[in-house]
C-alpha cells in the first residue's frame, strides 16, 4: 500500500515538491539561526578584541578581526582593575559595590516577595485582585519621577549618598513586578497537592516550604536571575546618590565616566571594562540556565 502511494506521488510530482519543500526550509532555518547567532554574538567578540589589542595597533589596523599571540595585549585590563592610586580606574571597587547591591537586592526582594506573591495566589482576601493590578500600574510610572522626592527624603534621613538607600530603591522597585511574575507561577501550581499536604498535617509554611517552593524552582530563579541584572545595570538612582563618592560607585557609574572622557580614555581600556561589566552576567546565566531547565517538569500530581 505504502509502495503504492509513493509511487503514485513520484508519479504526479507531488513527492518532488514535498522534498524541495523539506530542503529549503531546512536550509532557510540554518541560515537564519546562523545569521542571528552572528549578528549577536559578533559584537561580544569585537569588543573582547578590541580588549586584547594595544591602542597603536588599534589605530594602524581598525578593521582587524584577529589577533595573534604576539599582538596579545593585556594592558587596557591592567588599568582597569588597578586602583586610581596606582593610574588604574579602580573598577575592583566598582564590582564590588555592584555585586554588594544586586546580591542584597535579589535576597531581599525574593524574601518579600515568595510570601507576598504566595498570599495572593492562594488567599482570599478583599480588594485581592485590585492588589495584583496596583502592583503592575507601579511601573506606569517613569523613574525619573520618582528620583526628586527620594533623593530629597534620603537626604532628611542621612542616607544620601550611601549603598543602604540605594539598596533600599532597589528592592521597592523590583517586589512589585516580582510579586506579579510569581503569582502568576504560583496560580499554575495545582492547589490538590497543597491540601494534600494539608490533610497530612502540614500548615501553611510547612506547604509553602515543602511543596509550593520546591515546584516554584524555575520561576524564583528566573525572577532572581532578572532582579540581578535590574540591580546591576541600573544607571539612574547609583547617579543620583552616589556620583559624590567614587569609592562607592557602581560599574554602571564606572562605564558612564569612560565613555564621558572617551577622548582621554583608549578604546582598548573601555572594551576591557564593557567586557569585565559583562562577565559576571554572563556567568550567572550560563550557571543558573540548567537550574531553570532541570526545575521545569510536568506530571506533578499523580492520579
Amino acid at each position: 500500500m505504502m509502495t503504492t502511494v509513493t509511487a503514485n506521488r513520484r508519479r504526479s510530482g507531488r513527492w518532488t515538491r514535498e522534498m524541495n519543500e523539506i530542503r529549503f526550509f531546512t536550509a532557510a532555518r540554518w541560515v537564519v539561526v546562523g545569521v542571528l547567532v552572528i549578528s549577536t554574538a559578533f559584537p561580544f567578540y569585537y569588543m573582547g578584541f578590541l580588549s586584547v589589542q594595544g591602542a597603536g595597533a588599534v589605530l594602524n589596523d581598525p578593521g582587524a578581526l584577529w589577533v595573534t599571540w604576539s599582538q596579545l595585549n593585556l594592558d587596557a585590563y591592567k588599568s582597569v582593575v588597578l586602583p586610581v592610586t596606582s593610574g588604574g580606574e579602580g573598577f575592583l571597587s566598582f564590582i564590588g559595590n555592584s555585586l554588594l547591591l544586586a546580591l542584597g537586592t535579589v535576597v531581599l526582594t525574593l524574601l518579600v516577595s515568595i510570601p507576598g506573591s504566595y498570599a495572593v495566589s492562594r488567599l482570599r482576601f478583599f480588594g485581592r485582585r485590585q492588589v495584583s493590578v496596583l502592583f503592575l500600574a507601579v511601573y506606569l510610572f517613569p523613574s525619573i519621577l520618582l528620583a526628586v522626592p527620594l533623593f530629597v527624603f534620603f537626604t532628611k534621613v542621612g542616607l544620601n549618598g550611601s549603598l543602604v538607600a540605594v539598596l533600599i530603591v532597589y528592592i521597592s522597585q523590583s517586589v512589585a513586578v516580582s510579586i506579579y511574575m510569581l503569582r502568576n507561577y504560583f496560580d499554575t501550581i495545582p492547589v490538590s497537592l497543597e491540601e494534600a499536604a494539608a490533610l497530612d498535617g502540614c500548615g501553611r509554611l510547612q506547604t509553602l516550604w515543602r511543596i509550593s517552593l520546591p515546584l516554584a524552582r524555575p520561576a524564583i530563579l528566573a525572577n532572581g536571575l532578572f532582579v540581578f541584572m535590574f540591580a546591576w545595570n541600573e544607571f539612574l538612582f547609583a547617579l543620583l546618590f552616589l556620583v559624590q563618592d567614587r569609592s562607592r560607585w557602581t560599574v554602571s557609574l564606572g562605564l558612564s565616566e569612560l565613555t564621558g572622557n572617551s577622548v582621554d580614555v583608549p578604546t582598548t581600556v573601555l572594551m576591557a571594562a564593557a567586557v569585565i561589566t559583562t562577565i559576571p552576567i554572563i556567568i550567572l546565566f550560563f550557571a543558573s540556565e540548567r537550574l531553570l531547565a532541570d526545575g521545569l517538569t510536568t506530571g506533578a500530581e499523580k492520579g
